[in-house]
Order: C-alpha cells, then structure tokens, then sequence
C-alpha cells in the first residue's frame, strides 16, 4: 500500500476537521483523552475500510465479501469500545457495566466510520477521474495526429496527379507547380505540428493552395477567394479549410472543361470565423461527392474532437452546385 503525499496531507487534514468536530463540547471544552482514543479507534477502522478492504473487494467488485468485511470491522469497533475503552476511561461506572444494545453503538460508530473511510473513498475517485480525463486527452490526441496524417498524403497524391498532368504535356507552368507545392508542403510538416496556428497563417497558405489549383484551371472559370475582417491574435486548427477548397477544385474539374466558378469567402465577425466555398460541376460517374470525400470525413472528425458545441457545419449539394458553410468559435493566440 503506497500512499502519496498529497494524499497524505489530504487526509490528515481532513481527520483533524473531523476531530475537532467531534470532540467539540460546548459544556465542558477541556481536551478529553478518552474522545482521542475513540476517535483513533475509528479511523482505524476507516483505514482498513479504505486501504484494504475497497480496493482488495469494493473496486473488483466482490460487493458481498466486501460488506461481510465491514461488517466484521465495525462489530471489532463496538466490542473494543464496550469491552476495553470504557473499561479503561470509565471504569466502575454504570457506561462501563451496561452494553446499551446493538443498535445504539451502530449509532455511536457507524457514521464516523463512514465519513472517515468516505475520504479514501473520494480521493480514490478523484484520481480516477483524472486518470480518465488523462486516458481521453491521450486518446483525441492520438486520433487527431492519425487524422492530420491522413490529410497530407490526401493532399499530396492529388496535386502529384496535377504535376504529372503538367509534366506530360511539357508544360512551362510545372517549375511554378512545383515551387509553390514545395511551400505548403514546408507548411504542413514544419509548421502544422502544433494543435492550432494563427489564423493569419493560415489564410496565407490558403492564398497559395488556391493560387497552385488556379494553375489547372488557366482560362476554363474563375476563381474568388475573398477574405474580410481577418484580425491577428485568433488561432485555429490547421488544414482545416484547405479540405473544403480542396474538393470544391476536384469536384469542379471533373467532367468539366469549361465555365468553372468557384467562390471562397472567409469572414471575421467578433471571435467565429465564417467560411464559405461554392463550386458549380457536371455529374461525373466514379466521383466521390463532397459528402463521401475521404479529406472531409476527416475533417468533420476533426472539427468534433477540437470544437464540440463550436462550430457549425452545412453542406448543400444539388445537381449542378456545391456549397459548404462552416462557422468556427476561435480563441485568441496565447499571449494577445
């Protein structure tokens, strides 16, 4: 049985709160030895409860051998109490000659010995908790780092398509393509390690993934990307709206050679982000829709692991349009 120092002085604490309460007598105030030893009586009995009894028995479940235990300790009490103590502190008195019943000294002791072993039993659960909140924090950590390492293969594997397109045809954009990959690239291994990124920063790299995409379009559609009220100090998880502006090219080009529109707006209003990507399309058999797309399935993970209840996400889809709605709750920078 360890015990740890914090546990140590918590519960010391609490025992001499518990003693002053109980050896508190308004009609005679003196210190009395014999309330002492009652007292330590019990939170013996609490320490055997406590550190033997819940987690050999109560903790695994053994309920029955559990209570038969208690009940076992608490009678030792009683009979300690009636046969010894009084014996000792009130010897020839008529508290020392008389039991006075079964139920009168389950009175007398249960309850102390229940506050008293109730503190084990609530630190215990306390850490437990902790452990738990530890175990979840780990566990969305580590889905969070599998799903942001599913987006830059994602990524990486539709823009290499682009450039062997490019290559191909021996185009005289590919040193162009293959510049402005190299920098988002650089932005996802080296500056997408950490759970949030300036927003600022964010909204650059998403100027040059739609500058690289617009490559593959040249005359065949426009693109709008439109950013209002953006303030430096906010943060937000990275590679979050490269996904959306990602499918809404993918999805804009398949089957269509021409008459492109894609229109990207990002907005600031007080703290929540709203963020809007529309693309018109022509049905193409064997594509994924912007619902099934493997980047926003992961996405929409991710938006519920860091922004429970903070975020809103909708998705329009008819015969002819895409349009995604997001609104992020953003907190500021550390530090702003």
């Amino acid at each position: 049985m360890s015990i740890s120092k914090k546990e140590l002085v918590f519960q010391s604490v609490l025992l001499v709160l518990v003693f002053l309460f109980y050896s508190f007598d308004s009609e005679d105030p003196r210190f009395q030895w014999h309330k002492v030893a009652f007292f330590l009586t019990y939170a013996m009995a609490a320490a055997i409860i406590g550190y033997w009894l819940m987690p050999r028995f109560l903790y695994h479940k053994k309920y029955w051998s559990f209570f038969g235990y208690v009940v076992v300790v608490v009678t030792v009490v009683i009979l300690l109490e009636e046969l010894v103590l009084e014996q000792i502190f009130f010897p020839g008195t008529r508290r020392a000659k008389g039991f006075p019943g079964v139920f009168y000294s389950l009175l007398d002791v249960l309850p102390m010995i229940t506050i008293l072993s109730g503190f084990k039993f609530g630190w215990d659960a306390l850490q437990k908790q902790e452990q738990i909140d530890a175990l979840k924090s780990a566990v969305q950590e580590s889905e969070l780092q599998f799903l942001r390492s599913q987006i830059n293969p994602h990524f990486l594997f539709n823009n290499l398509n682009n450039l062997y397109a490019h290559a191909l045809e021996g185009s005289v954009k590919t040193p162009e393509i293959i510049l402005e990959l190299s920098g988002l690239l650089r932005y996802m291994l080296y500056e997408c390690k950490e759970k949030f990124v300036s927003l600022e920063k964010e909204i650059e790299q998403l100027h040059n993934f739609i500058k690289l995409n617009k490559l593959q379009i040249e005359n065949r559609g426009t693109v709008v990307f439109d950013t209002q009220g953006i303030e430096n100090g906010y943060r937000i998880a990275p590679l979050i709206l490269i996904v959306f502006i990602e499918n809404a090219f993918k999805h804009s080009q398949a089957g269509q050679t021409e008459n492109i529109e894609i229109t990207i707006h990002a907005q600031m209003k007080e703290n929540v982000l709203l963020f809007n990507c529309a693309n018109n399309h022509e049905p193409a058999q064997g594509l994924d829709t912007v619902a099934a797309g493997i980047g926003l399935r992961n996405v929409q993970k991710r938006l519920q692991l860091l922004y429970p209840d903070k975020h809103s996400l909708q998705i329009k889809e008819d015969q002819s349009r895409y349009e995604v709605s997001l609104s992020i709750a953003l907190e500021k920078m550390n530090g702003s």
